[in-house]
């Protein structure tokens, strides 16, 4: 199986407190680390665990956090064919508290590549499955090159204005900034998938009933709920491409994204 990631990447900082600190309050870190995260290298990291390996199209700052990406991915298995920015690499810190929940900030405007960027494009129409969480509309028309292309909500601008059919549209049921309407992408997605954390999720095929799909048992002490979602995408994207029934490839997505709450942080190696 050939796979592939057209989406961004952050510089991230994890860091595990008690508690999220309320305003004015000083609280103490017990763990730190830091990773190349974000979900095009969350979701990259996630299929080349299936795979063996895949390819990251992205975009990074000319800055020491940018320089950074690269190596730490390749690590991971993961191919990275980056354009360099003249801005700086995108990154933030992460609290995890007692409850595994994760809260982000990120400093900097996203960089999701863009089809004038100098990479090889062309690689994705001899691709089985691509994953598409950012990019600009023509990005997202190379992407359509791939036998199977799954994309997340929160690009759905880009995605309205490139018109390509997508055969799964991911969202978060609980994230307004992922809401997703009937009619929102013309042609509409072959199946959109709204997940729900503990409680499985609910998918639609062609625009018909909803359906529900269970979550998968966590495989040990919940982490934290970093990158769940991206990777629950990735193996859907996957399931997919490998020819498994809709309910299958589900399931498929629902045990990744399992595996990713058993992990801290974006990959695992804190």
């Amino acid at each position: 199986m050939k796979v592939a990631v057209v989406g961004h990447v952050e510089w991230i900082e994890f860091v595990r407190v008690e508690h999220v600190p309320a305003r004015g309050e000083i609280v103490h870190a017990l763990e730190a680390w830091a990773e190349a995260a974000g979900g095009g290298s969350v979701a990259a990291v996630q299929l080349a665990r299936l795979a063996g390996a895949s390819t990251l199209f992205t975009a990074v700052g000319d800055d020491e956090y940018g320089r950074r990406m690269a190596p730490e991915l390749e690590g991971h298995g993961v191919r990275v064919e980056a354009a360099v920015r003249p801005e700086p690499q995108r990154h933030g810190f992460t609290y995890v508290d007692a409850g595994a929940e994760r809260t982000i900030t990120v400093i900097g405007e996203r960089m999701g590549p863009q089809r004038a960027d100098p990479l090889p494009w062309e690689e994705l129409a001899t691709t089985d499955a691509v994953y598409f969480v950012s990019g600009d509309p023509e990005a997202a028309r190379a992407a359509r090159a791939a036998r199977v292309l799954v994309a997340t909500a929160r690009s759905l601008p880009a995605l309205e204005e490139a018109a390509v059919e997508l055969d799964a549209l991911v969202r978060s049921g609980s994230d307004e900034g992922e809401r997703y309407r009937p009619g929102d992408l013309d042609p509409p997605p072959r199946l959109e998938v709204a997940t729900a954390g503990e409680f499985g999720g609910t998918y639609s095929v062609a625009g018909g009933k909803m359906e529900r799909y269970v979550a998968a048992p966590v495989p040990g002490e919940v982490k934290d709920t970093y990158g769940a979602g991206d990777s629950f995408a990735a193996g859907l994207a996957y399931g997919l491409a490998s020819g498994l029934a809709i309910e299958d490839a589900l399931a498929l997505g629902a045990r990744c994204g399992a595996e990713a709450l058993a992990r801290p942080g974006a990959h695992g190696t804190s």
